[in-house]
């Protein structure tokens, strides 16, 4: 009888229930990443035991020129992704914000790139796309742009054909700003207009302060996404031409995979970790000088 009406309680109902995901969590999160911390103090190539050589892997990363190329090559694709990507998904938000028959077809369509955007089969189009005799050149000649411009060749353009598929998956971030664009009251423009506002003193006056909230989840929770992008580099282009496109994930795997140098990639894993919890807390701390908070 104990048993029966301790198993009744809700606390209990509620640990049974979430106790898979718990299972979950450590299994498949906490313990791995125990190991990786072991690892980024050990040599180890996979094929061996590893053998714990203490600050070894952290000391290498001071002298590893491929390291700070593939970091600089990071940040830059996430700090210009991430802008153009949030700008794109607001202006195509705003544009389906008044409803019509076809809305809910388009707000598919637009969101269809994100659920798909990731998949190596995108990846593998792209670079069909950007390739020298690929659609992009062909419909150039149709202008007659005669362009036999190698895309991923070139390590001016071949990080811009990633972040032009970056740019192209911003379905989600407009979805969550469509969202928000509802829940700003009719009124304010109402009165704005009776005042005498212009479309452009609405959203600057309105729109864009009531949206800051939601443009600031949506940059904390792209900038991850951007730093952790890896199908995009290492299908498209690997890296090459000269690292101009080396993500440090593909790094980071190659290190592990393709070099066997396993501990030195689980180092690698951790210093990204800090980096973008870093860049995570900055954001946070920042957040009280250009989000609105004060309500409608």
């Amino acid at each position: 009888m104990k048993l029966k009406a301790h198993l009744n309680k809700e606390s209990t109902a509620g640990v049974i229930f979430t106790l898979p995901f718990i299972l979950g969590f450590l299994l498949f999160m906490v313990v791995p990443m125990g190991i990786s911390l072991y690892y980024s103090f050990c040599d180890y190539n996979i094929l061996s035991p590893p053998k714990f050589v203490g600050l070894k892997n952290h000391l290498a990363v001071l002298t590893d020129e491929t390291f700070y190329k593939a970091i600089g090559v990071t940040f830059y694709y996430a700090l210009v992704s991430v802008p153009l990507r949030l700008i794109f998904a607001l202006l195509v938000a705003m544009i389906l914000l008044k409803s019509t028959k076809a809305t809910g077809f388009y707000r598919a369509a637009y969101y269809l790139p994100s659920i798909i955007g990731g998949s190596v089969a995108v990846s593998i189009l792209w670079k069909r796309m950007f390739a020298m005799d690929g659609v992009v050149n062909s419909l150039l000649s149709l202008f007659g742009i005669h362009s036999e411009l190698s895309w991923l060749g070139d390590t001016r353009t071949a990080i811009w054909v990633l972040i032009l598929l970056a740019v192209w998956q911003f379905g989600s971030s407009m979805l969550i700003f469509l969202s928000s664009l509802k829940q700003i009251p009719v009124t304010l423009y109402e009165a704005a207009r009776v005042d005498g506002a212009g479309k452009l003193r609405q959203f600057k006056d309105i729109t864009l302060p009531l949206l800051t909230p939601t443009i600031f989840f949506n940059l904390v929770m792209q900038m991850i996404n951007g730093f952790l992008a890896f199908t995009q580099s290492y299908i498209i282009t690997q890296g090459r031409p000269m690292n101009s496109t080396l993500f440090y994930t593909v790094y980071m795997y190659q290190q592990s995979f393709e070099f066997y140098n396993t501990g030195y990639g689980a180092m690698l894993a951790w210093i990204m970790l800090a980096i973008v919890g870093i860049i995570t807390l900055v954001l946070f701390a920042t957040k009280k000088f250009w989000v609105y908070e004060g309500g409608f």
